[in-house]
């Protein structure tokens, strides 16, 4: 019964918030991004969606250098930035991914700018995995050609390409072709390995194509699944041979939402850092000196906001986010300032 229950609340989260494609404040979205949750006001949406293409291109036809987004306050703002010294250089950032990722795509663009300098893109969908990235997969991919690894790769020419899927298991996108954790294990952790290699391997022909540098890979380690610890394990044992193989990177975010003592043991909530001790709005329970990393309807995603029919970025403060977000960032610091 525990199971089933689980299995319903998962579904029902990944069918009410994967299917539409991600808001966008750039060309080709669905329409503005959502507005201000009361108590939590913003100033504006930051230009990190897939639209962010376009303007890349325009930048670089005239010769300019594309200019940041208004911050989201959402994600912490620049007040909230750490005092370590920042890279001299601008490194463009590329994060694509799935409802984790489109949830995160403005608090992950702020601290990035904020923290790293950096240039960057977000382009994710929600309910896709590794396949719908890869060139070739046409009408079966949740993911439209022009948004695919690749063709981002050529047209931005990315320092990084940051990746960040939880491994869909249930074969909800079609380029999964019904391979799913629950009825073939094996095929489906060796599909998701050939997925990654053939993903890396677009993201690298597309670099020397568009006659620039490869870009650093960054895999971002997933947080506990509440149902079947075991495949996340396997899944971001996967992120670390793949990066091994080919030099690139993984960030552990799954780690900052994780027990401290029981890195793959899923929680609904954790003791509050120093970070949102400080920052009240991020310790849900101040008295209690815990915070809340999910919704109690919602053991998947990580914003505090109820999950609607359209996807979105996550429009309030939310601990999780900011921790994994945060995470993200000081990956590619780290890796900037070495």
């Amino acid at each position: 019964m525990r199971k089933a229950w689980w299995v319903g609340v998962l579904l029902g989260a990944l069918l009410v918030g994967g299917c539409g494609d991600p808001g966008s404040d750039g060309e080709g979205g669905q329409g503005a991004p959502p507005a201000p949750a009361p108590g939590d006001p913003t100033d504006g949406a930051s230009q990190t969606t897939r639209g962010r293409a376009e303007a890349e291109r325009g930048a670089r036809a005239k010769g300019d250098e594309p200019r940041g987004g208004k911050r989201d306050q959402a994600g912490g703002g620049r007040k909230n930035a750490p005092t370590a010294p920042r890279p001299t250089t601008r490194p463009k950032v590329l994060y694509l991914g799935d409802s984790l990722a489109m949830e995160n795509q403005r608090v992950l663009g702020t601290l990035l700018r904020d923290q790293v300098g950096a240039r960057y893109t977000s382009a994710p969908y929600s309910g896709t995995t590794l396949c719908d990235y890869l060139e070739g997969t046409g009408k079966d991919s949740l993911v439209p050609d022009r948004h695919k690894a690749a063709t981002l790769v050529r047209e931005l020419r990315p320092d990084y390409v940051v990746l960040q899927f939880w491994g869909n298991a249930w074969g909800y996108t079609p380029c999964m072709e019904g391979i799913t954790y629950d009825k073939a294990r094996g095929r489906y952790f060796s599909r998701y390995a050939a997925d990654a290699r053939r993903l890396t391997g677009q993201i690298t022909d597309a670099a020397r194509e568009a006659g620039g540098k490869r870009p650093k890979v960054v895999w971002v380690s997933q947080g506990p699944d509440p149902m079947t610890p075991d495949r996340v394990r396997r899944v971001n044992a996967l992120y670390r041979q793949q990066a091994a193989a080919t030099g690139d990177l993984v960030s552990d975010a799954g780690r900052s939402v994780s027990p401290a003592a029981a890195r793959h043991t899923w929680v609904e909530k954790l003791p509050c850092t120093a970070y949102e001790r400080a920052h009240r709005a991020y310790c849900t329970e101040p008295e209690r000196d815990r915070t809340a990393l999910h919704r109690s309807d919602d053991p998947l995603h990580f914003c505090l906001a109820p999950t609607t029919a359209k996807s979105r970025p996550c429009p309030v403060r939310s601990p999780g986010i900011r921790r994994i977000t945060q995470a993200v960032a000081d990956t590619l610091r780290a890796h900037e300032t070495r």
